[in-house]
């Protein structure tokens, strides 16, 4: 009976994601309209919890769609490539990637500002190249090497952009959502009109202190925006076989919350912006963005032992990110297909050239294996050695 009831709701959620509900690229680019070099698009309605939605009406310029376009095939392009390094053996250890994704990071970005903080979970490579870092710094890191993100020592999940209030890839799952309610409270402490966002995934969803973090965000009002990366499977497991209710907008209770077609950048924008306003005026919001990665929940997960590959297929046909723009660039007239493969080829030699670069540098040595722990010129000392001294201390003969 048991095993009828998983077929039962397996094939429920299976039947959901590839429904077209939300509409497929088609069904959205014919709601376009043009005027100029501007588009007015109807969005996928939001479902909302405890506030009113914005509009699902949104515009943007042709210049917005081809800066859209090209984040998002520039990220794109990174994660695959990121994938036949780790086949290649040249990328080691965890690693996460974004691929399908693209649209939340981008149309995040576009709602935000470098003065907002940003905390996310281990898939974090998109976050650094949005928040300023270089597809040669994601790399480098990735590869373990001096000119990475994190000069080589923190790998996939450990990435930061400290001077663009990005703080990090947390390797905790859920961990970072309490740290992003603080970070909320030091831009309400400031007053500096800005917000926190945490980000985490359906997976982490159920952890006790994402709850104990809505519940001092909602007390103290904090200007925070916790968005919830629903791609619908966790570590392999499927969200019916985790979540008694997946609606993960909702879970906030007594805190208002959105759902969000996330495979769409421009209704990602809308509702970020919305939340935006809403958390610097009214306190804290949930977002779910419905979302789907098209590899395994890292690299040792093939992603095809719990869902079809129709069912992948079907995503990529009918709601891939990219394609989406693709479609409204040129469904609108607002370019063309040979300047959109220039930008595609551009983007590919952006990459090209920063794998190049990593293999080319140099791994960490010794001399920044125990930097970054203590803020240098405290003259830290643990019984009585200061904490260098090993560096300079005569060797051992063996």
């Amino acid at each position: 009976m048991l095993g009828a009831l998983s077929k039962a709701s397996s094939s429920a959620v299976r039947a959901r994601l590839s429904s077209g509900a939300p509409r497929d690229i088609l069904g959205r680019a014919f709601a376009a309209k043009v005027d100029g070099d501007t588009l007015s698009v109807e969005v996928n309605p939001f479902t909302a919890h405890k506030v009113e939605p914005p509009s699902t009406t949104v515009t943007a310029t042709k210049d917005e769609l081809i800066k859209y376009f090209r984040e998002m095939y520039l990220i794109r392009r990174m994660e695959i490539s990121a994938d036949m390094l780790y086949k290649a053996k040249q990328i080691r250890g965890f690693c996460h990637l974004y691929d399908g994704q693209e649209a939340i990071s981008v149309g995040m970005e576009a709602a935000l500002t470098y003065k907002d903080s940003i905390i996310t979970s281990y898939r974090d490579h998109a976050t650094h190249v949005g928040r300023g870092g270089t597809v040669a710094e994601v790399i480098a890191e990735l590869m373990g090497r001096r000119t990475g993100a994190s000069m080589g020592k923190g790998g996939s999940m450990h990435m930061y952009k400290r001077e663009h209030n990005f703080y990090g890839g947390q390797g905790i799952v859920g961990a970072q959502v309490p740290l992003g309610a603080g970070l909320a409270l030091g831009h309400q402490y400031l007053d500096d009109g800005s917000v926190g966002v945490a980000i985490y995934g359906d997976g982490a969803a159920n952890q006790g202190q994402i709850f104990e973090a809505f519940n001092m965000a909602s007390l103290w009002n904090l200007p925070a925006i916790f968005v919830c990366e629903n791609n619908h499977y966790g570590m392999g497991t499927a969200e019916w076989r985790s979540a008694k209710s997946p609606a993960y907008f909702s879970r906030g209770d007594y805190m208002p919350g959105l759902k969000v077609d996330g495979m769409d950048v421009l209704a990602v924008r809308a509702a970020v912006a919305f939340a935006k306003q809403h958390a610097l005026a009214e306190g804290p919001i949930v977002l779910e963005m419905d979302t789907y990665r098209y590899h395994g929940h890292s690299m040792s997960d093939p992603g095809s032992t719990y869902r079809t590959r129709d069912e992948v297929s079907n995503i990529r046909q009918h709601r891939d990110p990219i394609e989406h723009v693709r479609k409204l660039l040129l469904d609108a007239g607002l370019a063309e297909v040979a300047e959109l493969k220039a930008l595609e080829k551009e983007a590919k030699k952006e990459v090209d050239a920063a794998i190049e670069a990593a293999k080319a540098a140099d791994f960490p040595g010794q001399d920044v294996l125990a930097a970054h722990i203590y803020k240098e010129g405290l003259g830290m000392q643990l019984r009585g050695v200061d904490r260098m001294s090993w560096l300079t201390a005569p060797k051992q003969e063996d």
